[in-house]
């Protein structure tokens, strides 16, 4: 169905796995559209309950295939605007968890694909570089927006400016990753990690989602109210209801993702 990722949903989570190793899983066009493409896919079926976005072989993503636009007379603006933004902005409209399983090396804007989603886990073996500065750019595909939320601005400066890579461990240490886990088992332990995810409440999590990114750029006031109008809707749903009468049975719930 793709040319450039694999897409596979098993017990509610929809693997999403960059492929193009012999690339590093690199950029092109088809893989921007396929990436958007899947996103919609996964918000759109029911059986999906959280999307694990990983990369096949060595790495995770080593930003633009620079072999597709060696050679021409970029227009960096309308190259952002049509390629990148549009993917980024799909990983924030999608109101499912999505978890960025980081097992290589994320360069430039594979960084800050995985810096869009909302989770990140890391192999062992993954490493983070800010590359943009190397070649006299500024951070893209919401490099600026993410990296500083995450890590604070005085770090992200730092990335941004050296452009040094950066290993799991410190990753872990400075917030940028949420867990670590050995190469060996590293996709077990992700699929595992986003199955429980799954299993939760699906639309509530949405609803967490998108109230949060909101309250990025709301004040207080606003966020309140926000806040309120998510609960109106989180206290509709079935997991609600299910949650609320598993706690008064004293049982586990079993949420629906309705």
């Amino acid at each position: 169905m793709y040319e450039t990722i694999l897409y596979e949903v098993a017990e509610g989570v929809a693997v999403m796995t960059l492929n193009r190793p012999d690339k590093f899983n690199a950029f092109t066009e088809v893989m921007h559209k396929e990436i958007v493409a899947a996103l919609k896919e996964a918000q759109k079926d029911d059986a999906v309950r959280c999307i694990l976005l990983t990369g096949a072989g060595r790495a995770f993503n080593a930003g633009q295939d620079l072999g597709e636009v060696s050679g021409e007379d970029i227009d960096f603006g309308g190259f952002l605007r049509k390629r990148y933004n549009p993917m980024i902005l799909q990983l924030q409209k999608t109101e499912k968890p999505i978890v960025a399983a980081v097992n290589g090396v994320a360069a430039g804007a594979g960084m800050s694909l995985a810096l869009a989603c909302d989770i990140r886990l890391a192999s062992e073996k993954a490493s983070f570089v800010n590359a943009f500065v190397s070649i006299g750019l500024v951070p893209d595909s919401g490099g600026c927006y993410f990296l500083p939320r995450i890590v604070g601005i005085g770090k992200a400066l730092e990335l941004a400016m050296t452009g040094e890579k950066v290993s799991a461990e410190e990753a872990l240490r400075i917030g940028l990753v949420n867990k670590v886990y050995p190469a060996e088992r590293f996709m077990e332990e992700a699929v595992a990690y986003a199955r429980k995810l799954a299993a939760l409440p699906t639309r509530g999590i949405g609803l967490i989602k998108r109230t949060m990114y909101k309250g990025l750029e709301m004040g207080l006031e606003e966020t309140l109210d926000y806040e309120a109008y998510a609960q109106e809707v989180a206290g509709s749903t079935a997991d609600h209801k299910e949650g609320v009468a598993a706690f008064m049975e004293k049982r586990a719930p079993r949420f629906t993702g309705r």
